[in-house]
């Protein structure tokens, strides 16, 4: 199931996605939204009630109380930027102010002049959970949705925390839904670049899996529902521009469009 979070009419509500065809095709009419009652991180009813989604504004699918991003977590990623891979996973946060939804903007930062893309599969945390054992870590996972790790890459070479680099405000699309019914295994990740095919790369390369890391994770920290966990980005990464259109497509789940503005 597609799960999405919007606004309309000044509310804001989840729902799930029906129809088929990309966030792009809700002009169309091809996509709506069956409204949830409640929240949907435990059992949950449909309403019946249905709107299209072109009537409405895609936001981030979940609102985290963290961001755990994991870098170097693709060889070929690490070696391009002249890393080696790390003998443990690099966990880094993310605020909760950097984060974004499908559509909106992307805000260039004012103290860098390299900013960067990073295709990235999200997972969304569906339950409160700490140190979780391997065999329970789908028992603690919502769904998965497509991340960019919006870099200031030079911030990020000049100074020995990542915070400001990777932390900015807009520097984390996520979007444009969570899919709950997904094996996240070996799905293919792209990145584009006003068309332009930057990343590839397939899940199934990462170093470290996805139960490696919420293992990794819930050994130091409790996740709460709707924390997501970034599990790193494949080889190609790249420069964003002002006026540059970047989507970040995931196989089984869907695409996360941004344009990227000058800040102010």
């Amino acid at each position: 199931m597609r799960i999405a979070r919007f606004s309309i009419d000044g509310n804001v509500a989840f729902g799930a996605v029906e129809g088929e065809g990309p966030a792009e095709s809700a002009a169309s009419g091809g996509l709506v939204l069956d409204i949830i009652k409640g929240i949907p991180y435990t059992d949950f009813e449909l309403s019946g009630t249905k709107v299209p989604l072109s009537k409405v504004r895609l936001l981030p699918p979940v609102l985290p109380n963290k961001v755990v991003a994991i870098g170097r977590n693709y060889a070929e990623h690490a070696a391009e930027l002249g890393n080696e891979v790390p003998d443990v996973p690099v966990a880094f946060f993310k605020p909760t102010t950097s984060v974004i939804g499908s559509g909106d903007a992307i805000e260039y930062p004012s103290f860098s002049n390299e900013l960067h893309h990073e295709a990235e599969l999200a997972v969304v945390i569906g339950r409160m959970c700490r140190e979780v054992p391997r065999e329970r870590v789908k028992d603690v996972i919502f769904g998965y949705t497509c991340a960019n790790d919006v870099t200031a890459r030079d911030a990020q070479q000049r100074e020995k925390q990542w915070a400001r680099a990777k932390g900015f405000d807009t520097s984390c699309p996520l979007g444009p839904w969570v899919e709950t019914d997904l094996d996240p295994s070996d799905l293919t990740i792209q990145a584009t670049v006003n068309g332009e095919q930057r990343q590839l790369g397939r899940t199934s390369d990462m170093i470290r899996s996805i139960e490696d890391l919420v293992v990794h994770i819930t050994e130091a920290m409790t996740l709460l529902p709707g924390d997501v966990i970034l599990t790193g980005t494949p080889a190609g990464v790249g420069p964003l521009n002002v006026g540059d259109e970047v989507a970040v497509t995931i196989e089984g789940i869907g695409t996360l469009t941004n344009k990227v503005i000058k800040r102010g």
